[in-house]
């Protein structure tokens, strides 16, 4: 076999061993030599390929594949803009710390600065130190350095999140019948070539600082602190993606906050990124405890007093009356809540989150698309210890969450999306899903009110900039997304109320779009009448 070949074999056995056993591929020439591996090892049943057209989608599949399956996930795309594509996904990985592994194909480096197609440097093209492979030559004792290569990756990738392999091929990029001049075997009983223990920590710190009025904020983190709470009599608000009170966030952004309420003390765990409300409370409280075992912990208001990786609780006092309070204002903002959506004519997002999350099968997995859905949920949506919810958080961007969605219904099962209709536009290449590729099972509700309904909530949303708002932000687009589904023979339904929402919301099969149409021209009041009703009932 040629160089371009043998390597590229070598790569993909390496990965097998190392337990990664879903990669997506998208077809280019330069990656051929990958192609061609991935498709053997996929035919002898060693791991699943995915194979997508478009690398935005690849990459963002190859993400939701990771964070549906919490184990290493690569993605593999030739040389060029190709690999640009794959940006978002890295990014989004990065922040999130997905651990995921993209195989960029690279040309051999004399084709650097001659103008050779689909030639550029793509040495830290995604921000991230690049684990550059040797061009493969013919010579002796090049397959443990190739296994090593490996190894480091996908302990790199286990460890901190996203890692970018780069791998140039000369030509031939084909397979043919030479005989290569050494044996290329892996270690015995298919082992890895490097076993790496997983690193530990034990940094904690003592909570001595934190009293009985403390408060715990939780953002989008895999980290469960649901026992520490509970031995310390703490209130949790949570972020969709974890679990809290029923309207936390929902009190925090109803205005001040009564001195019942006011916190000594704010433990922060995970990224809270979502809310307002939240970021005053943390800017507002003189002791802040950031848990984190990251070097860059999340403090982007610099008010972080304490960090640690855990919290040790001793003798500790406990104040009833604390949690009571708390649990007490939450029950009065949820009569609220289903007071004044019951009266307001359906659909409105708060309204969708909340009938979706109520009417959800036990046991779905849900992806909430970043702008307004994953806020009306975190609003207004009961939480649900029998399903899972997911979001892409790290940075989170609109792009790539059809593709997301579907990685995360491969690997865990039935998904139902929530998503905004600039998202599903953003992501349609999404459904474009090949007829020999697996396919999920995954129900996309898409909220269609034909823009972009989250920048009527905010500042440029307000009256005064009416007269250049609806161009430059509502964006309105007036896609038929119904035709846009048939295009792809994806089905499509539409509902037009919550009955058939329900209905709609089986335990999902195959992929497929239910859309509702909205209007959210009262978005802004309907939200402004809710903060206000809510602070009236806890003042």
């Amino acid at each position: 076999m040629n160089p371009s070949t043998a390597q590229a074999r070598v790569l993909v056995d390496e990965l097998v061993r190392n337990d990664v056993r879903h990669v997506v591929l998208s077809p280019g020439s330069r990656n051929a030599p990958l192609s061609f591996a991935l498709a053997e090892a996929a035919a002898a049943g060693r791991l699943t390929l995915h194979v997508r057209v478009d690398e935005r989608s690849a990459g963002f599949l190859a993400l939701g594949l990771a964070k549906g399956s919490g184990d290493v996930t690569a993605v593999t795309c030739t040389s060029g803009t190709a690999v640009a594509n794959l940006h978002p996904a890295v990014l989004e990985a990065r922040h999130a710390r997905v651990p995921l592994i993209a195989l960029t194909a690279d040309r051999p480096v004399e084709l650097y600065r001659t103008g050779a197609s689909q030639t550029v440097d793509q040495q830290r093209v995604f921000g991230l130190d690049t684990l550059q492979f040797p061009i493969a030559e013919r010579r002796a004792g090049q397959n443990g350095l190739w296994r090593s290569l490996v190894c480091r990756a996908v302990a790199s990738a286990r460890e901190q999140g996203p890692v970018h392999v780069n791998i140039p091929f000369r030509e031939p990029l084909v397979p043919d019948d030479t005989e290569w001049l050494e044996p290329l075997d892996g270690r015995p009983f298919d082992m890895p070539w490097t076993r790496v223990a997983a690193r530990t920590t034990t940094s904690l710190h003592a909570a001595d600082h934190l009293g009985p009025r403390t408060l715990v904020v939780v953002g989008d983190t895999a980290d469960d602190v649901t026992d520490l709470a509970d031995r310390a009599g703490w209130p949790v608000i949570a972020e969709p993606t974890a679990h809290g009170l029923r309207h936390g966030t929902l009190l925090l952004n109803a205005g001040e906050l009564p001195d019942e309420l006011r916190p000594d003390a704010v433990v922060v765990v995970g990224r809270p990124t979502l809310s307002r409300g939240v970021m005053r409370l943390i800017a507002d409280t003189g002791v802040v405890h950031v848990l984190s075992d990251q070097p860059d912990w999340p403090d982007p208001q610099f008010t972080a007093t304490h960090t640690s990786t855990a919290l040790v609780l001793g003798e500790h006092e406990v104040d009833d009356e604390w949690l009571t309070a708390w649990q007490h204002a939450d029950k009065a903002a949820a009569d609220v809540v289903d007071e004044l959506l019951a009266k307001e004519r359906w659909p409105t997002g708060l309204q969708v989150a909340k009938d979706l999350v109520e009417a959800l099968p036990a046991h779905t997995n849900l992806f909430l698309g970043s702008s307004n859905p994953v806020r009306d949920v975190d609003l207004v949506a009961a939480p649900r210890h029998d399903i899972r919810v997911h979001a892409n958080r790290g940075v989170a961007g609109i792009d790539g969450s059809v593709s997301t969605a579907a990685g995360i219904a491969l690997t865990r099962g039935p998904t139902v999306a929530l998503i905004g209709d600039l998202t599903f536009l953003h992501d349609t290449n999404g459904l474009l899903i090949g007829p020999d590729e697996p396919r999920p099972d995954l129900t996309v509700v898409v909220l269609n009110d034909d823009g972009g309904g989250i920048f009527t909530l905010l500042e440029q949303g307000a009256p005064e900039h009416a007269s250049a708002f609806e161009r430059v932000f509502g964006t309105p687009h007036g896609v038929d997304l119904a035709a846009l589904c048939a295009a792809h023979h994806v089905p499509h339904t539409r509902v037009e109320n919550a009955d058939e929402l329900r209905r709609a919301l089986g335990v999902p099969r195959g992929i497929r779009v239910v859309e509702i149409r909205a209007d959210r021209t009262e978005l802004r009041d309907l939200h402004h009448r809710l903060k206000s009703a809510v602070s009236t009932a806890f003042h």
